[in-house]
């Protein structure tokens, strides 16, 4: 019973100035974080895409697949933003599967979390230079924002974390644009409550101090889909879906009114193909009806080098070992599609 402390964990600071942010990018963090903030306040009617793997295991895939997003870029900058979906860690309740890179193994096979954490900040950093494209995130562990946060242009809670406290608290204090995910039972007053409390100021305990916060006014909704108590999947990003969020957004006081479409997760129920059908759906509404395409500020997209997924240990390279995801081929025509489309 009780904690057995294994070691103490470098401060941010201190794996800040072993791993320091190259100089010249963060002029371009600064101008990403700007240019996403715009699309969310509506000073800017380009469309958000954040897209990759569903889990970052691997530096050199992850490297190669935003560098071919890097390239991407450059033909579709002018109507989109693309945000490479760089996520470090898992949620994993009940102790199985891959938790992420930041539980780093140690020779032995038990986490080493030192080696984690600076394994997660040099491979944003490394996606950074392939790609020139700043990522996005999921904060799964509020307390490690200190370690990427001169990294990350976008922050994602996600739907076993939207309910928490401290997640909520911690998201106040973010500087950049953070989605909050509707929890697994889809209920929309859970994420906009989530939503309402990571825009206001707070104070409360963080790392052992006691610290204030401005609120974050970039924080948003993003529709992942449902599990019903029985198990099945429901869809919420469906044309009635985004005008019952618009309706719910007037009730209440919140800055920028926005939310992100997950096309994976409940809302495919993880078939990973039908993202395809999802997104155009997605783009469709948003023709169709104005307050709609004010409301939807983008997408995301789980994308890797080879579509579907595969078991830890089978060593495909570029391929998910969690979620199933569309390969790079399908994932390419997609983007140069909806660049057409918004």
């Amino acid at each position: 019973m009780g904690f057995t402390y294994v070691q103490k964990l470098p401060t941010p600071e201190e794996i800040k100035e072993e791993y320091p942010m190259p100089e010249g990018f963060k002029a371009l963090k600064k101008k990403r974080d700007q240019e996403i903030a715009d699309v969310l306040t509506g000073k800017s009617d380009k469309f958000l895409m954040i897209i990759g793997p569903c889990s970052a295991d691997n530096e050199k895939a992850v490297c190669e697949y935003v560098e071919k997003l890097g390239r991407l870029n450059d033909a579709v900058e002018e109507r989109l933003i693309l945000i490479p979906r760089i996520y470090t860690n898992k949620p994993r309740t009940t102790g199985d599967g891959y938790k992420g890179i930041v539980s780093q193994p140690d020779p032995e096979g038990k986490p080493d979390f030192r080696a984690g954490l600076i394994a997660m900040r040099k491979m944003q950093i490394h996606a950074i230079e392939a790609s020139g494209l700043t990522a996005a995130d999921e904060m799964l562990y509020p307390e490690n924002w200190g370690y990427v946060d001169d990294i990350l242009s976008y922050v994602a809670i996600g739907a076993r974390s939207v309910e928490d406290q401290q997640h909520r608290l911690a998201t106040s204090g973010f500087d950049v644009a953070s989605g909050m995910k509707n929890p697994t039972s889809g209920d929309f007053n859970v994420m906009l409550n989530s939503v309402y409390a990571a825009q206001h100021p707070h104070e409360f305990t963080y790392r052992g101090y006691e610290v204030r916060t401005d609120g974050n006014p970039l924080a948003h909704c993003v529709l992942r889909g449902a599990v019903s108590k029985r198990g099945n999947n429901t869809p919420n990003y469906h044309y009635e879906d985004i005008c019952r969020l618009i309706d719910l957004y007037a009730q209440r006081d919140l800055k920028n009114p926005a939310c992100v479409i997950d096309t994976n997760h409940s809302n495919s129920n993880k078939k990973f193909k039908e993202q395809i059908r999802i997104a155009k759906e997605v783009c469709h509404n948003r023709k169709s009806n104005e307050s709609i395409r004010q409301m939807v500020k983008g997408l995301m997209i789980e994308s890797y080098l080879e579509e579907g997924n595969q078991k830890i240990g089978e060593g495909v390279y570029g391929k998910s070992i969690t979620d199933p995801c569309l390969g790079w081929e399908d994932s390419k025509r997609l983007i140069l599609e909806i660049a057409d489309e918004v």
